[in-house]
């Protein structure tokens, strides 16, 4: 029975990929900062645990709880629109393909962002959510404040322009992994709603490895996956553009988009869940079915692409410099091994940025990114790729699948410790913990 600060029963809960379920006690929806904070109150007066979830697309457990389970789905929309600074602030439970279609509305746009849009702006934001890019960074680093729920039911608002005590917790609430508090508004740094030409063609893995360094280096905005079983690659670069405007056609956007990208990828990916000794041959047709095409459209319309087809993904950042070593390391596992791989590898970049704990923290990066179609057996080759990427001293995604502990990722952070001793002051109970919470961050 729902009461009226919209406190209800626990339900079920489960991911988008279906690899994680919790059975919360108890759920709350609150529609304002200020019944968040009382929930927050009352769930340590009860001496339960806080997390919060979005929309489920984290591959872990990170955001499972049996004790209170906040839905942001009232927390959501803008707050409001500074021009003068352009910056936009928004609730928390906010999607960001809502937030993508409000500010092209607006004449503003994001300078980037992932490819998928159906995350929380809280959600993506706190498990370090990335795109691609040369110059521009994760969505995490276009955050310019942010406002924090803490322990205690304190309501926190920090930027970089705060004290030193505010600026040590934006650095790390940006992407605060749901264990410093519960976000419940960000403000991102806009600008002006620009264009974007994308370049899409197939290119060969050799040539795409040789020449990775060039096309990160001539490009805004460069990616490229690669198609186990076959030595194809499909790459794309976007660049801003001074128009004009030239989407794709209705139909053939249908056809690249939906036909083969969702509908057709759907079919093939069922076959080779139940057929492995087809996935060869099928990876060979799909990495030659996408041609090169070339369009220009507003920012989101490019970046992000929709994702039907369920999957299960890990995922790791690399010093930018040794991704091509790791990637022709994968391929020869690949190449060697019983495995049969139906999905591409994706490969992306990022520079460095300043925040605590972003994959990105300090060092220019790339990202290789393997999947496994949803129900199919992928620990062993997660763990075989895991076992390449921890060599190149990898650093795992906080939101996608993998096994690493608090001591290893120790020494691939370098303010790892700066992270914990805060959480240590703002949540010495540890509220809003959990058990995977435990195993990344100790205690």
């Amino acid at each position: 029975m729902t009461s009226t600060s919209g406190t209800t029963k626990g339900r079920a809960w489960r991911n988008w990929a279906g690899t994680v379920a919790a059975r919360p006690l108890r759920e709350v929806a609150p529609a304002s900062t200020g019944e968040l904070a009382e929930a927050v109150r009352r769930a340590a007066e009860d001496g339960l645990r806080v997390k919060t979830v979005g929309t489920g697309h984290s591959f872990n457990a990170i955001a499972a709880t049996d004790g209170v389970l906040v839905r942001p789905d009232l927390l959501t929309g803008i707050r409001e629109i500074d021009r003068a600074a352009m910056t936009v602030t928004v609730g928390a439970g906010t999607p960001l393909k809502r937030l993508n279609a409000a500010l092209a509305r607006e004449d503003l746009s994001l300078a980037n962002m992932g490819d998928v849009m159906e995350q929380t702006a809280a959600g993506a934001v706190s498990t370090g959510t990335h795109g691609t890019g040369r110059d521009s960074a994760s969505i995490a680093a276009q955050i310019r404040g942010l406002e924090l729920v803490t322990a205690d039911g304190s309501v926190l608002t920090v930027s970089a322009k705060g004290t030193e005590g505010e600026r040590e917790i934006f650095a790390a609430a940006r992407v605060g992994l749901g264990a410093l508090g519960v976000v419940s508004a960000l403000t991102f740094a806009v600008e002006p709603l620009f264009l974007l030409s994308a370049r899409e063609e197939p290119m060969s893995f050799d040539r795409v490895t040789s020449e990775f360094d060039e096309l990160h280096a001539e490009n805004e905005h460069f990616e490229f996956y690669w198609f186990p079983h076959t030595g194809n690659c499909s790459t794309k670069r976007n660049n801003r553009s001074a128009g004009p405007l030239a989407p794709p056609g209705a139909v053939s956007g249908w056809i690249t988009d939906e036909l083969l990208s969702n509908g057709l990828f759907q079919v093939v990916s069922s076959v080779g869940r139940a057929v492995p000794a087809a996935v060869p041959a099928i990876a060979r047709v799909s990495s030659r079915a996408l041609s090169a095409r070339t369009y220009t459209d507003i920012p989101y319309k490019v970046f992000t692409s929709p994702r039907r087809v369920r999957f299960v993904e890990m995922e790791y950042a690399l010093p930018r410099e040794t991704a091509v070593a790791a990637l022709r390391e994968l391929k020869a596992m690949v190449d060697r091994s019983p495995l049969r791989i139906g999905f591409p590898v994706e490969v992306r970049t990022a520079p460095a940025d300043d925040i605590t704990l972003s994959t990105a923290s300090g060092r220019d990066s790339a990202y290789i990114a393997v999947h496994m179609y949803r129900r199919t057996p992928y620990r062993s080759y997660f763990t075989a790729v895991e076992r390449i990427m921890t060599a190149y001293g990898g650093r795992p995604h906080w939101g996608k699948i993998h096994t690493r502990d608090a001591e290893y990722l120790d020494g691939v952070y370098p303010r790892f410790g700066e992270f914990l001793a805060l959480r240590d002051r703002l949540d010495p109970g540890r509220l809003f913990g959990n058990d995977h919470l435990r195993r990344v961050l100790g205690g």
